[in-house]
């Protein structure tokens, strides 16, 4: 991974790096504004915010137990909000030659970009690594251990980071099921400023 930090976003996806598109390449069906791009993720996001919530609650049976630890629910919120630069570095980290980060505090956003190609399985695990390491597993750490009302602090407080972070990888969602329904086997996949595109190998293509 070579690394760099471009700071703040100007808005415009021309200013992204990127490299020459595959001569077969084909993008993604997928809205070219970034702006419809975010909608939709949103709308995933506060379906499965909904839903992680319901079964946190669930499983907790409440926010408040007999040890009244709403104060580690909260904490549990806030550090899901701690993980937003660690989530991207996480992405970055899968890269193995130049990725980019960029921030958007108006939006509460941060995002990498890089023009590598990648097989479909490596990008899959690209953008699934940080909602694994920072929503998934621990929530399903906290619905193993929790028994309804009778939650530990600790298990609220890793059963709320789980539940927060899971809606926060929406984005990332969509990439993972654009490239599952539209990739074909063998098939390449590289970013291109805010779009995703896939072409097959020349020795893939015979």
């Amino acid at each position: 991974m070579i690394f760099h930090y471009k700071g703040k976003f100007s808005g415009n996806p021309d200013d992204l790096p990127c490299s020459e598109h595959e001569p077969n390449a084909v993008k993604y069906k997928e809205p070219d504004d970034p702006k419809k791009l975010a909608l939709i993720a949103n709308g995933i996001s506060v379906v499965l915010f909904i839903l992680t919530i319901a079964i946190y609650l669930w499983r907790a049976g409440g926010l408040l137990g007999e040890d009244s630890s709403l104060n580690y629910s909260i904490w549990g919120c806030l550090l899901s909000l701690v993980t937003l630069f660690p989530h991207e570095m996480l992405h970055a980290l899968c890269f193995r030659s130049d990725v980019y980060m960029y921030t958007n505090f108006k939006q509460g956003m941060a995002f990498v970009v890089g023009p590598e190609r990648m097989s479909k399985a490596h990008f899959i695990l690209m953008s699934m690594l940080p909602n694994i390491v920072f929503g998934f597993i621990p929530f399903i750490i906290f619905m193993i251990f929790a028994k309804s009302g009778a939650v530990t602090p600790i298990l609220k407080l890793v059963g709320t980071m789980g539940a927060f972070c899971i809606p926060m990888g929406a984005g990332d969602y969509l990439n993972v099921f654009n490239t599952l329904t539209q990739v074909p086997k063998g098939g390449k996949v590289y970013m291109h400023k805010f779009n995703s595109y896939w072409y097959m190998p020349e020795d893939r293509c015979s």
